[in-house]
């Protein structure tokens, strides 16, 4: 697949068996060229993660209807409460009739609850939730990078996970995923602009998600990329120490 919008230059591409990536680039102010990702994975029950920021609504929607109707959708899920991960729930339940939120038990007892139009699905920690030939798994993750709500999805049969605002990378003209180094880049962009709260929490964290064995990282800004997650992810902790 590729672009869906020929003004935004939003882009649809599939980074693994049945989850698609949803890229906008855009290019901001004082800080230069950007990327914010959705990742639809395509099932029974399909999931879209992030919805993106309200203003990037149509966008997104064109994109996901380019893979399947928009009213199929079933769950719209979030790792913490934040505008490019859910401002635009609401114009996304009233799109998908059947949808609901999907997020962690504190999002959703001290957020999403109120701010949802229709009640959230909760997960708890390492909690599997069936989509059909796909299932996810929630994990908890507190304040890694940011948000006491915070928590990550893996994706079991394409060892899939959806990292949120781990590994971000800056600019707007990067592949759907690569095998590149992501560290580096990520690591510089969290130097200029820290967005990690530095729990003492972080190493641990890490290894829990390490244990999945991801070989695929859908991030939330930058490319998809393909590897040794475990690897990866114990180098982040390595470099969260200095």
């Amino acid at each position: 697949m590729a672009n869906t919008n020929k003004q935004s230059g939003t882009n649809v591409h599939e980074i693994a068996d049945g989850i698609y990536r949803i890229n906008t680039p855009v290019v901001i102010e004082g800080a230069g060229g950007f990327s914010f990702n959705q990742y639809l994975i395509m099932d029974d029950d399909p999931l879209l993660f992030h919805t993106g920021p309200r203003k990037m609504f149509p966008l997104v929607r064109e994109a996901v209807a380019s893979v399947l109707p928009v009213e199929k959708l079933r769950y719209i899920g979030l790792s913490h409460v934040e505008a490019d991960e859910c401002s635009s729930l609401n114009e996304w339940l009233a799109a998908a009739p059947q949808a609901v939120p999907l997020c962690g038990t504190i999002a959703a007892m001290v957020s999403i609850g109120d701010l949802a139009d229709r009640a959230p699905r909760a997960m708890a920690d390492g909690e599997r939730l069936p989509l059909g030939k796909h299932s996810v798994r929630w994990f908890d993750t507190p304040h890694l990078p940011h948000a006491w709500e915070c928590g990550v999805l893996t994706e079991d049969r394409t060892s899939t996970l959806l990292c949120s605002d781990l590994f971000t990378q800056g600019g707007a003209d990067l592949p759907p995923i690569t095998e590149s180094d992501i560290l580096g880049p990520s690591e510089a962009f969290r130097h200029r602009m820290d967005y990690f709260s530095h729990t003492k929490n972080a190493g641990v964290l890490l290894e829990k998600l390490a244990s999945t064995n991801p070989t695929t990282l859908a991030c939330m800004h930058g490319s998809a990329w393909r590897g040794d997650g475990a690897q990866l992810l114990r180098a982040l902790a390595d470099a969260l120490l200095v």
